[in-house]
């Protein structure tokens, strides 16, 4: 490199604050918007579009709002106490756009709103019917996640298409079997409402306790009982026979097996994303599409903008609140919810939280409703982060729990494949005695999770690569470059965080 080139890209390194980067992908989405037809042009919606661009904008905008907010008062921050960019001299005289951080959360917020209506406000949302088990595909909801082609779906803004001759995955049989070793967490599975709009734990709820998976489904939101597994259901409807790795009928979880392929790590299982076409089941061969964006995330990024800027729902927020909760056959009341929401009893939901303290019951729902709607689909690790919603674990170890495994469901299984035991080197479950629920990460002591997760406040961030640093340095040491790092992190590689 010369040393023209090397002074280029010194200053081109330099650290803007994070939120004029969030305005400069604003800025680029806005000209994006400008130019990019309403719809896909190739017409099967593989190709970007100006609502597209405009739900991805409104994206951005909330996470950015409402990260400022949440990490306001910290080093997270530009201009926060302990910003490790006010040590850059081209940083030193730093001043927000609209004159405050405060100004800059109602920037973005404002922003997330009106992008996420441009989307919402203009696509509707696919229906459900309810039915789970077809071999005529007469539910869209359900169809639209496993489809081969995910054009006709009018909620799905852009997808990505898979080709049995060109390329191919293996989500067809995973999700026929225990999802590849990724189960859903008793925490998740006691988060989605009563079909009555109330909490588990409500008084009138109708509950029916979670001694079977068969009962934790029943009149439950309509997206638990389509997406969670139930032993006895029906895997296969068409071409039965003609895959290879099918599971024409879901089994008792086998939480003992130690073939990923096979383990059901939690014993509970999602089947969002399933095809019932044994076509799909050649190992390695499926060709059902991918969602990429889908237009409900807008109308849940307007309901959650809206809330954090105003402390209230607009009459639009409501509507979309409703469409969502009808859509998913929960009673459109959500202040029937809210009002029976106890915040203690929601601790097992990280979304409960920020900054270490429980959120208001409304600003929880809403969150809630995020949840259940978007339950693996990506994006929950970017809401738990912009939301500080992991403080409360620095000091007090969670423990990620399944099903209950030592209730009757026991009895499903022989003694020999419920092999437990602290220091036992052939455990495959977690022992009775810490817990009825299954606890997939603490089966034997000698793991790190045996007693619990925690967390680091350094870790809402990424470190830096030392090698970055020593790239955008004029003398090519980490001490005098231009880049500074993440809060918590050193320049040393390989070590820990610190305390923050």
């Amino acid at each position: 490199m010369s040393d023209k080139d090397k002074s280029i890209l010194v200053e081109a390194s330099k650290r803007s604050p994070r939120n004029e980067v969030a305005r400069f992908i604003l800025s680029d989405l806005d000209s994006a918007i400008t130019l990019l037809n309403q719809s896909s042009p190739d017409g099967k919606k593989q190709r970007i579009s100006k609502n597209v661009a405009q739900l991805f904008k409104s994206r951005v905008a909330l996470y950015e709002g409402t990260w400022l907010k949440y990490f306001s008062g910290t080093a997270f921050v530009p201009k926060g106490p302990g910003w490790p960019g006010a040590a850059k001299s081209y940083n030193s005289n730093y001043a927000f756009p609209t004159g405050s951080i405060a100004g800059e959360i109602d920037y973005f917020l404002t922003q997330a709103m009106e992008s996420a209506a441009a989307v919402a406000d203009n696509v509707p949302l696919v229906s459900n019917t309810g039915i789970i088990e077809s071999a005529n595909n007469e539910n869209p909801y359900f169809s639209m996640f496993g489809a081969v082609d995910m054009s006709s779906y009018g909620e799905v803004l852009l997808w990505r298409q898979y080709n049995q001759s060109l390329v191919t995955h293996n989500v067809p049989v995973y999700a026929q079997r225990g999802n590849y070793a990724v189960g859903l967490t008793r925490g998740l599975v006691e988060s989605f409402l009563m079909s009555n709009g109330l909490p588990i734990y409500a008084s009138g709820s109708g509950y029916a306790g979670d001694d079977y998976i068969a009962d934790v489904r029943k009149n439950r939101d309509g997206r638990l009982q389509l997406f969670l597994k139930e032993p006895g259901q029906k895997n296969v409807l068409v071409n039965i026979g003609q895959g290879t790795h099918y599971t024409l009928i879901e089994p008792t979880p086998t939480v003992y097996d130690t073939d990923w392929e096979r383990r059901y790590t939690t014993g509970y299982t999602i089947r969002k994303g399933i095809s019932y076409d044994g076509l799909q089941t050649l190992n390695g061969q499926g060709f059902t599409g991918s969602i990429t964006f889908r237009a409900t995330e807008a109308y849940l990024n307007y309901m959650e903008a809206c809330f954090e800027k105003n402390q209230n729902l607009d009459t639009k927020a409501q509507a979309y609140w409703r469409s969502l909760r009808t859509r998913a056959k929960v009673d459109q009341d959500f202040n029937a919810t809210i009002a029976a929401t106890q915040m203690e009893k929601e601790k097992k939901d990280w979304g409960a939280y920020s900054a270490g303290q429980f959120v208001s019951p409304t600003l929880y729902n809403i969150r809630r409703e995020r949840r259940s709607e978007l339950m693996a689909e990506g994006l929950r690790w970017m809401d738990l982060k912009r939301w500080r919603a992991m403080d409360q674990l620095i000091t007090t170890a969670d423990h990620f729990e399944g099903f209950k495994l030592w209730g009757p469901m026991k009895d499903w299984y022989k003694p020999e494949q419920l092999i437990y035991g602290a220091t036992n080197d052939k455990s495959v479950v977690s022992d009775p005695a810490r817990s009825e629920y299954l606890r997939p990460l603490e089966v034997r002591s000698n793991a790190l999770s045996y007693t619990g997760v925690k967390f680091a406040m350094a870790h809402y961030l990424a470190p830096i690569a030392v090698e970055h640093f020593q790239l955008a340095s004029d003398d090519g040491t980490a001490e005098n470059s231009v880049i500074y790092q993440n809060p918590g992190w050193s320049l040393i590689s390989g070590t820990a965080p610190t305390g923050l």
